[in-house]
């Protein structure tokens, strides 16, 4: 079985997913950071494709970057700009070329938080 990359975003602060929100995966390789693809979230805050599907799957590190100050405007929280988040670059590695990797993102206007989900 060949490893994939997942994604969830929920929007805390009103409670439901984060729909309509943009992200871009990169690859990191040294300095270079190589944009792959973007992909923008649905009703259930999930992707309608894997963000990296097995057949593109390769172990090495990643940078989900996730457009939150457009979804915040979007659904009105996004307060005074410049807005305290509007970019989340999230970077991590993945190491297990058979294993699926999830990370979702809990979004509100003022802070987020990630983990390697299931």
């Amino acid at each position: 079985m060949a490893g994939f990359l997942t994604t969830h975003v929920l929007d805390t602060a009103r409670g439901c997913p984060a729909e309509g929100l943009k992200i871009d995966l990169y690859r990191i390789e040294g300095d270079e950071r190589i944009h792959l693809r973007s992909l923008t979230t649905n009703d259930d805050g999930r992707t309608d494709e894997q963000i990296l599907p097995a057949g593109e799957f390769a172990t090495g590190t990643y940078e989900l970057v996730f457009h939150a100050g457009g979804y915040l405007r979007a659904t009105g929280q996004a307060g005074a700009d410049p807005l305290f988040l509007d970019e989340v670059p999230l970077r991590f590695g993945m190491s297990e070329a058979d294993s699926h990797y999830h990370v979702p993102l809990l979004l509100s206007p003022y802070g987020y938080s990630t983990y390697r989900g299931s």
